[in-house]
């Protein structure tokens, strides 16, 4: 087991380490610092913006790059975390609990350390987990047909309800409007036209792309305006970074010693299970560490274990989010939907075959996890003052730049007009979602993953002669439906088992 970890993890470094690939890694660690910086914009926002410019690239390369802004942005999310209290995406907001009363404390130096070696911690147990579950999970898959296939996306759809937040009708209507937007163009089996409309340009469907880079990107930074995020910004960033000294001490050290590999498994598990991710990785690694501790008063008030364990665990989690993602094809977050589709841009089918097919890419991108922590470590500590000084840059510079990006990043896509306005009205939708409880995380999901679930739902059919029976016809399809129908009974069953238990507690 070890001998076999050490020899696919050796191999994948051997596709990693070339120049090429070493540099887009170190571009994409930079640039996801970046994007975790500013607070609203996130991870799945930069992966859409860039995906455009990765055309031209080798597929592996383009991948390491994108996933690099990926895990990148956990890193830079906490340094606002820590030092103006505001958490650049919803997986750092545990990380303000402790970190900024550090700042306020004149800790903002170690602080910034410490969530540093708690990050790199958490990555590289999440990419040592990754190795040890790969090579299994290829075995087990081998044997997976288009019946397989479809139940596993159906279940991947199913789990858009923990994408949905409280307003569980308004996330339906937005994975409704995904589905929608992915039935555009060509029927794969009966070549007939569907909602293009009489236009050549929607023949081929609608691209994800610019729905991703409108939804997330254009339509997170015209919410961050309307709420007036960039105007908190700079004088907030100014008073809080007091640090006396920039290093931690021993006992910060050793405090945390077990808090970092409790929050880094608590984090991995959490990234494994779809829809889960670091959001809920971080919050559990936060809590679980508090409710453990002897000293639970000191939770919420300048405590480095309250900020080293939500660290850990959400980088470990953006590890793990990639076993279901690389082995199942089913992303748990907005950014490993954005991810999935430039897989399938680039021709790549994530899947149970994936590391079958092109084990090449996939060691080759999970080696270059590792290395991108190590680049991250370095970036973290050494560019920690050129960091803060973006956090000067007003938004009135920062937003057309961005959006100048993103029009042309769509328009050179297939140099079409027409993606462009899409792009457009893609960011006023996202606005508009954003604004009033709607799910962009969600519509994306389901423009990526309407397509193949047709197209696998479809090929199943013909294969059993238009009999469902081919759904429980073999072990791992009657394993699957079963879990998918205990999914959808168990809402149900727990509403009909809290009544019954009301009623009899009442008579």
């Amino acid at each position: 087991m070890i001998e076999e970890l050490i020899a696919n993890l050796g191999f994948g470094m051997s596709v990693a380490v070339s120049p090429t690939n070493v540099f887009f890694l170190f571009v994409g660690a930079f640039v996801g610092m970046i994007v975790g910086l500013f607070p609203g914009f996130g991870p799945a926002a930069g992966i859409a913006v860039l995906v455009p410019m990765t055309f031209g690239l080798d597929p592996t390369t383009a991948i390491i790059m994108l996933a690099g802004i990926y895990y990148g942005s956990m890193y830079g999310g906490t340094i606002t975390s820590i030092l103006i209290n505001t958490p650049g995406e919803s997986a750092t907001v545990a990380s303000t609990l402790d970190g900024y009363p550090l700042a306020q404390k004149g800790r903002a130096g170690p602080a910034l350390v410490m969530q540093t070696f708690a990050s790199f911690i958490g990555g590289t147990i999440g990419v040592i987990l990754i190795c040890a579950l790969a090579p299994t999970l290829a075995e087990f898959a081998s044997s997976f047909g288009p019946s397989e296939y479809f139940l596993i996306i159906l279940f991947g759809l199913l789990l858009l309800t923990t994408m949905m937040g409280e307003n569980k009708f308004n996330g339906i209507v937005s994975a409704l409007l995904g589905f929608v937007i992915s039935m555009v163009g060509v029927d794969v089996i009966s070549g007939v036209q569907r909602f293009t409309f009489g236009s050549p340009e929607l023949i081929g469907g609608i691209y994800f792309v610019p729905i991703a880079i409108g939804l997330f990107g254009i339509g997170e930074l015209l919410h961050c305006i309307y709420i007036g995020q960039h105007k908190k910004m700079i004088e907030r960033a100014k008073v809080a970074f007091r640090s006396k000294d920039f290093w931690p001490t021993r006992k910060d050290y050793s405090e945390s010693k077990f808090t970092v590999f409790r929050g880094s498994f608590i984090g991995f598990i959490a990234g494994v299970l779809p829809g889960s991710g670091a959001t809920i990785g971080s919050i559990l690694g936060y809590s679980i560490e508090k409710k453990i501790a002897k000293d639970p008063e000191t939770f919420g008030k300048g405590e480095m274990r309250g900020l080293v364990a939500p660290e850990a665990a959400n980088n470990a989690a953006s590890s793990g989010a990639m076993v279901p993602l690389l082995s199942l094809g089913i992303p748990g977050s907005g950014a490993t939907a954005v991810l999935l589709g430039a897989f399938m841009m680039w021709g790549l089918q994530p899947g149970p075959m994936l590391i079958v097919n092109d084990p090449g890419f996939v060691w080759g991108l999970i080696a270059s996890m590792y290395l991108g922590n190590m680049v991250l470590i370095i970036l973290s500590i050494a560019a920690i003052p050129l960091f803060i000084k973006f956090l000067d840059i007003p938004y009135v510079y920062v937003i057309p730049v961005v959006v100048l990006l993103c029009v042309i990043g769509t328009y050179t896509l297939h140099f079409s007009m027409v993606e462009t306005w899409m792009l457009l009205v893609a960011g006023l939708l996202g606005f508009c979602m954003k604004l009033y409880g709607y799910s962009p995380a969600a519509t994306v999901l389901a423009l990526v993953l309407g397509s193949m679930a047709e197209e696998n739902l479809l090929q199943s059919l013909i294969i059993s002669d238009g009999s469902f029976a081919i759904f429980v016809d073999r072990p791992i399809s009657f394993i699957l439906s079963m879990i998918i129908v205990a999914v959808i009974a168990a809402p149900f069953a727990y509403r009909a088992f809290k009544k019954l238990s009301y009623s009899n507690g009442v008579t």
